[in-house]
């Protein structure tokens, strides 16, 4: 029996330093994001739909797609984010649906899978439970400026291109507060699977 929990919360709420927790203790990681960059690159299906909708515009001279551009254009145009979600979303939970597979076929206790937008596109039946990693919007807000190098403005329209995670942390499972050191996420992460152990 394998044990699938899902992993979200908002941009820049320490998702990623979940990630490495869990990867530290052999916990296998599917992780979303990887799975969308991949499926952008040169010749796959996904390249191919992103050239074809939004246009060579949006292409570097190598044919790789200019990712910052693009993220500048759908942040600040929701209709287009709806698009290329609409594009990149089925593609991904393809491969999750195989990475699930596979752990459970070599029979892993516990396979995590990191998605962002778990709540707003990705059926609830492929998890066993869900986990939010939160924090305020003013610590969000200002932790998202100093890693991506954005005005204060650009970085409240990415929090809010998101469901606002007041929401996610309701339909959670569990709930963990990143507002500490990466030491405190860790501790409580480390409580979380000692708990998710009592009760599987």
């Amino acid at each position: 029996m394998t044990f699938v929990l899902g992993l979200t919360g908002g941009i820049a709420t320490g998702k990623s330093a979940a990630d490495a927790f869990f990867k530290s203790k052999e916990i296998p990681v599917i992780d979303s994001d990887v799975i969308a960059h991949n499926i952008l690159n040169v010749g796959q299906p996904g390249w191919k739909k992103v050239k074809e909708h939004f246009g060579s515009a949006y292409l570097n001279p190598d044919q790789t797609v200019n990712r910052r551009k693009l993220g500048q254009l759908v942040f600040a145009h929701p209709e287009q984010l709806k698009i290329l979600n609409n594009i990149t979303h089925p593609l991904v939970y393809q491969e999750i649906q195989k990475g699930i597979s596979y752990n459970r076929e070599h029979r892993i206790p516990v396979v995590v899978v990191d998605v962002p937008l778990l709540f707003e596109s990705s059926p609830k039946k492929y998890y066993d439970s869900i986990l939010v990693i939160a924090l305020p919007e003013k610590l969000q807000v200002e932790r998202l400026m100093k890693r991506n190098n954005l005005t204060k403005r650009q970085a409240l329209a990415r929090i809010h291109s998101q469901m606002p995670l007041s929401e996610k942390v309701a339909k959670a499972d569990y709930v963990v507060a990143n507002t500490g050191t990466i030491e405190e996420l860790r501790d409580k992460l480390e409580l979380l699977l000692k708990k998710i152990e009592r009760e599987t």
